[in-house]
């Protein structure tokens, strides 16, 4: 019970003189863990020949996890904000590690459904609640920076896949003596699988450990040294009121970033999901690919690279000119990058890479720009809670991109035979998709007033235009 009570949002609070740089660490042990789910194309050719099924049977496994990360954020958010980090981290930890081991039965029973209900809803639980679960804590210990505090962090969840790439490749050549990294016709055996799966559960779940019980929380009344509150709100788009959570999803700025983040995920996590293949269709010979399976994988290593670095220099540049530019940079210039790969980018793989991975980081950047955009529009009073209502668009956008990339290529033929001109209808249509979110960019404006909680002195939203009036008194 002792162990327990020491979760509790009280037993967290951080003692005078704690140093805020603290608090990234430990949340990075969060976001490197669930950030494996960004490395599934790694082992997703295994999965297909053991399960005997198609791409989109598998693909759908990272969808599942993708929509139960959006919607347990959201159902979740006001429970996190209430109860503290340390015990949601511990919460998220539970969830995904158990998820892993769900998995590994569905594997060795070659059931499927045991796997979307593992990986897929057990794990997406976990992913959820591990994600927002230290956002809102860094933004009360950055108040002056919101967006290098997010993206110190959340860069952790991009490059989860960095070291979860090459360490399930590593693994399963451990657990299988017949699988070969540099193949491209070997898979892993559904042994191997399952002795993957235990082992990540297992591992992930103590590297978790450490980070919650290092997160704290800062007094009430707590800011930083030489900090005016005044700079930040003179900035646009900054409010000095505070939004509930109920009263922020009946803003237009809100609907308004929801289409923004689902347009940028939308985009970029097609190609995180198809990464090691679409490289190798993409320099493919014939029926032999020029781009070795080991090489594939490190193809994804670097997309983490620059998934995770952008979620640390867009969101940091963030501070500098503001959110809603940075996401104009975001969409913009993705669609030309996007355009360029879809025309040009198999006439050299370095040209490929840079594209690929020039997106990625706007896909990243986005991720981690997007609490303090929310911190922006709607103050610091529920933040955690309206960030996850907001990644339901990552829900929706999980099940959109990886269906509109495997749709495509599953009409197009089979793994192992598909070339640069299947991927280009996918590509050409998330040039449009993006098209959608810059417009949607260029609409948001400051939250009115009406919306604003009493306590920042503006008018509450009048009854009538309100079934309910939010909850006072709760904590942020």
């Amino acid at each position: 019970m002792a162990l327990l009570s020491a979760l509790d949002r009280e037993h967290t609070v951080a003692p005078p003189g704690f140093s805020r740089w603290l608090i990234p660490p430990a949340a990075l042990a969060v976001h490197l863990c669930i950030g494996q789910a960004y490395a599934t194309s790694v082992y997703k050719n295994s999965f297909v020949a053991h399960f005997g099924t198609s791409q989109t049977a598998i693909g759908i496994i990272f969808s599942i996890a993708i929509v139960m990360l959006g919607l347990s954020a959201a159902v979740a958010g006001t429970w996190v904000e209430n109860n503290g980090p340390r015990k949601a981290m511990f919460v998220s930890a539970s969830f995904w590690g158990a998820g892993f081991l769900v998995s590994a039965l569905g594997i060795a029973t070659e059931q499927l459904w045991l796997v979307y209900l593992g990986y897929g809803v057990i794990g997406g639980i976990g992913l959820g609640i591990g994600y927002i679960s230290p956002v809102s804590t860094l933004i009360k210990w950055f108040p002056d920076r919101p967006g290098l505090a997010t993206g110190l962090a959340i860069m952790g969840f991009g490059g989860g896949a960095l070291i979860a790439g090459p360490a399930s490749r590593q693994l399963l050549s451990f657990y299988d003596s017949g699988y070969d990294p540099n193949v491209s016709t070997s898979v892993a055996s559904g042994g191997a699988l399952v002795a993957l799966f235990l082992t990540l559960g297992i591992g992930y779940f103590l590297i978790m450990m450490f980070g919650v019980f290092n997160v704290r929380v800062p007094a009430d009344g707590w800011k930083p040294e030489g900090f005016d509150p005044a700079t930040v709100a003179a900035k646009p788009l900054v409010t000095t009121g505070s939004v509930s959570a109920a009263n922020a999803i009946r803003t237009r700025a809100f609907w308004l970033l929801w289409i923004v983040l689902f347009c940028n995920v939308t985009a970029g996590i097609g190609i995180l999901e198809q990464a090691s293949p679409m490289i190798q269709d993409f320099f493919r010979d014939g029926t032999t690919s020029t781009v070795a399976v080991s090489a594939a994988a490190g193809f994804v290593g670097v997309l983490s690279l620059f998934n995770m670095a952008g979620r640390f220099a867009w969101s940091s540049t963030s501070d500098l000119i503001g959110r809603k530019p940075i996401y104009m940079i975001y969409l913009g210039v993705g669609m030309v990058l996007y355009f360029l790969l879809a025309s040009v980018g198999h006439t050299a793989t370095a040209l490929f890479v840079l594209l690929a991975g020039v997106i990625l980081s706007f896909y990243g950047g986005g991720f981690a720009t997007v609490p303090a955009y929310l911190r922006d529009l709607f103050g610091t009073y529920q933040v955690g809670a309206i960030h996850g209502r907001l990644l339901t668009a990552w829900s929706a956008a999980g099940v959109a991109g990886p269906l509109i990339i495997n749709g495509f290529l599953d009409a197009q033929g089979k793994p192992g035979s598909l070339t640069a001109e299947a991927y280009r209808p996918a590509l050409f249509t998330m040039v449009g998709v993006l098209a959608i979110g810059f417009l949607a960019n260029l609409l948001i404006r400051p939250v009115p007033e009406r919306f604003h909680e009493p306590a920042s002195g503006g008018p509450t939203v009048p009854a009538q235009s309100k079934p309910a009036e939010p909850v006072k008194g709760a904590t942020s």
